[in-house]
C-alpha cells in the first residue's frame, strides 16, 4: 500500500541547526493496516506523515503508493486518495461556512467544478446519515456555521469530511490532542467505527499511549528517525501501556534525560 524506501531527510542543511532526521529510513504500511505511531517530540512522527501526504519530499529515496512512485506528486494531487485530519480542529473545515456547505464542498472533491450550485439537495439525507454516526446531533444543525461548533464537534466533522469520498489511506495527525478527555474518547470511538466500516488503511500519530495500545493492529514507536518498536497482530495485542513507558524510559536514560 504505502512504502517509504531508503529515505533521507535533512532539515536546516548547512547551518548550525542542521538535523539529519532520516538516513536510509524504510517504512511500509500494508493494506487495511491501522498503525498507531508514538514517540517523543522530534522523533520523526510528523515528518513521516508529511512524506506520505506530500507536504514535504525526501532529499533521497522514494515514496510508493499502490505500486506507483508518487515521490514528486504534489500534496493536492495525493489528496485524491489520501484523507488527512490535523491536530487543530480549525484546519479541516471552513468556519465561515455551514455544516451543509462544508460537506457539499467535500462531496465534490475530485469532480470538475462548473457554474452550477455546489449543494445537491438530493444528497442532504446522505450527509445526515454520515453525521448521525457521530452521536452529536450534527445532522440536525446542517444550517449552523462550523465556527460555532465545539472543538470536538468540529473535529468529528473534519473526520467525516476526510472519509466521505473514496480515499485509500486515512492519515490522523494527533487528531485528538486539542480536545478534552471526553471528546477525545468520543472521537476515537467514531474513528474506529469509520475505519472498520470503510476498511480504511490508517496511519495515526498520537501522544495518547492508551489509544495507541487499544486501537489498531500495529504499534510503532519512533525515536531519532528510527522505528525502535514495531509490533503487530497478536504481538501488539499483548502489549500494554507499561511496555511502551518502559521503552520511553530506556530511551530517556540513553540520551541522558
Amino acid at each position: 500500500m504505502l512504502e517509504l524506501n531508503n529515505i533521507t531527510k535533512t532539515f536546516n542543511a548547512g547551518t548550525v541547526d542542521e538535523n539529519n532526521l532520516f538516513s536510509g529510513f524504510t517504512f511500509h504500511v500494508n493494506k487495511n493496516d491501522f498503525v498507531s505511531v508514538v514517540g517523543s517530540n522530534g522523533s520523526g512522527k510528523t515528518t513521516l506523515l508529511n512524506l506520505a501526504c506530500g507536504t514535504m519530499t525526501p532529499d533521497v529515496g522514494s515514496v510508493i503508493f499502490d505500486g506507483t512512485d508518487i515521490t514528486g506528486m504534489s500534496e493536492y494531487k495525493r489528496a485524491k486518495f489520501i484523507g488527512r485530519v490535523l491536530q487543530d480542529p480549525k484546519m479541516g473545515t471552513c468556519g465561515s461556512l455551514t455544516i451543509l456547505e462544508n460537506m457539499a464542498l467535500s462531496d465534490n472533491k475530485n469532480k470538475p467544478f462548473g457554474l452550477g450550485p455546489v449543494i445537491n439537495k438530493k444528497r442532504i439525507d446522505y450527509y445526515k446519515t454520515l453525521l448521525e454516526q457521530c452521536g452529536m446531533g450534527l445532522e440536525n444543525r446542517m444550517g449552523v456555521k462550523v465556527g460555532a461548533l465545539s472543538g470536538g464537534q468540529r473535529q468529528a466533522l473534519a473526520l467525516i469530511i476526510a472519509t466521505m469520498t473514496d480515499i485509500k489511506l486515512l492519515v490522523l495527525d494527533e487528531h485528538t490532542a486539542a480536545l478534552d478527555p471526553k471528546s477525545s474518547e468520543t472521537l476515537m470511538e467514531i474513528t474506529d467505527k469509520i475505519v472498520k466500516e470503510k476498511q480504511l488503511t490508517t496511519l495515526m500519530v498520537t501522544h495518547n499511549l492508551r489509544f495507541a495500545v487499544e486501537y489498531g493492529n500495529r504499534l510503532v514507536m519512533m525515536h531519532s528517525g528510527h522505528a525502535v518498536m514495531d509490533f503487530s497482530g497478536e504481538e501488539k495485542a499483548k502489549k500494554g501501556i507499561d511496555d511502551i513507558l518502559d521503552k520511553f524510559n530506556e530511551i530517556s536514560i540513553e540520551v541522558g534525560n
